[in-house]
């Protein structure tokens, strides 16, 4: 690890070689793998698993029960929840997240827990992602929606029609 900072918090985290971590972070009891830029304002909490050579940009919020894999993007102010429910007294339950090796978030989006993003998807900025996001494709908007999906995600056709 690479550590850039004079004010931080990092407790418990397995951090990989080559990782560079910046400024007023907090990291609790995660996995952040190698060769990874964490930027300022980062929050990343006990149990999240972040892979190898992954962008984490100033002021994104992952919280427990995310997991990203390898050379993932997420872009400042990304929030992601964990709670389908949240209050403030009383139990919780925790849902998992999933973002697939090569996608990309934009800034400012929100990915509400329990989804997918697949390979290589792209979230752009501002997007509030409730559903699962393909391989490949692009969403935007609030809710996001899909706008674009490369050939390889492409409905596959049959007898020389598109699939409906």
């Amino acid at each position: 690890m690479d550590l850039r900072a004079r004010y931080y918090t990092i407790e418990k985290a397995d951090i990989g070689e080559g990782t560079i971590v910046r400024d007023f972070v907090n990291i609790f009891a995660c996995r952040i793998g190698k060769d990874c830029k964490i930027g300022t304002h980062v929050d990343i909490q006990k149990g999240v698993v972040i892979g190898d050579r992954c962008k984490i940009e100033p002021f994104s919020f992952i919280p427990s029960g995310v997991t990203i894999e390898d050379e993932v993007l997420i872009g400042p102010h990304v929030c992601f929840t964990n709670d389908r429910f949240p209050k403030a007294v009383g139990d919780w339950t925790m849902t998992p997240t999933l973002v697939k090796k090569g996608a990309s978030i934009g800034a400012n989006a929100t990915i509400v827990c329990g989804v997918t993003i697949g390979e290589n998807a792209l979230v752009g900025a501002g997007a509030v992602v409730t559903k699962d996001v393909p391989a490949n494709a692009t969403v935007i908007g609030v809710p996001a929606r899909i706008i674009r999906r490369s050939r390889s995600s492409k409905p596959k056709k049959k007898n020389g029609r598109k699939k409906r």
